[in-house]
């Protein structure tokens, strides 16, 4: 491919990679539990749609002014990680989230609202933006740094990647615990222990350094 060097490896080094845990998975396991599989299916949509806007800045440098800049570094951190903190505190309280085979609740907008909180934490990660400007420029050809097509093809790749094993994780462990939700009370407690996760996600992030 133009631009890109060792691509095989890269590809390789890619998956291997998406299948270590890290707070994108923790936050697809925790809906795709509490919540069912399309819950987790519309998160792991959320997290590529999300990984494809850091491509697209990391592609244009805009991600190397965040890394480079303490008050937009901290801004990005912070923001993710009271958004994240706020999610959880909504799953604890929030019994209306107790049940998610109740006809009541319109689950066209449920699933809607799990898509974009996905995508809020995963751009509002400041993690991810240092992840793909220290990853990608390993694999592309040094006279095709200031080209924009070959960074977004490996941006596209590891996401595509990525997006899939994401929909593999949200499938099986969403089969592994569809039998449980259905005991409300049991329901009640994955809520809460999700809502827990999503909090230690936020304060994770929150105290996350830029080195």
């Amino acid at each position: 491919m133009p631009g890109i060097i060792n691509f095989e490896t890269f590809l390789l080094t890619g998956i291997l990679l998406n299948l270590t845990p890290g707070n994108d998975t923790l936050f697809i396991l925790s809906r795709s539990m509490a919540q069912g599989k399309r819950a987790g299916i519309m998160s792991a949509l959320g997290i590529g749609t999300g990984s494809l806007v850091h491509t697209t800045l990391a592609s244009f440098g805009l991600s190397i002014i965040i890394a480079q800049s303490i008050l937009l570094f901290n801004i990005v951190k912070y923001t993710g990680a009271a958004y994240l903190v706020y999610m959880g505190i909504k799953m604890l309280i929030d019994r209306s989230r107790l049940n998610f085979n109740s006809h009541e609740i319109p689950i066209e907008t449920n699933f809607k609202k799990i898509y974009r909180d996905a995508v809020i934490t995963n751009i509002l990660n400041p993690k991810v933006a240092m992840f793909f400007i220290a990853f990608l420029p390993q694999f592309i050809d040094p006279a095709f740094r200031r080209s924009v097509l070959p960074f977004l093809t490996l941006g596209i790749t590891f996401t595509i990647t990525g997006t899939i094993w994401c929909f593999i994780l949200a499938i099986f462990s969403s089969a592994i615990f569809s039998g449980l939700r259905k005991n409300q009370s049991f329901s009640t407690y994955l809520n809460k222990a999700c809502g827990i996760v999503l909090i230690g996600l936020g304060i994770n992030i929150a105290m996350m350094s830029r080195k």
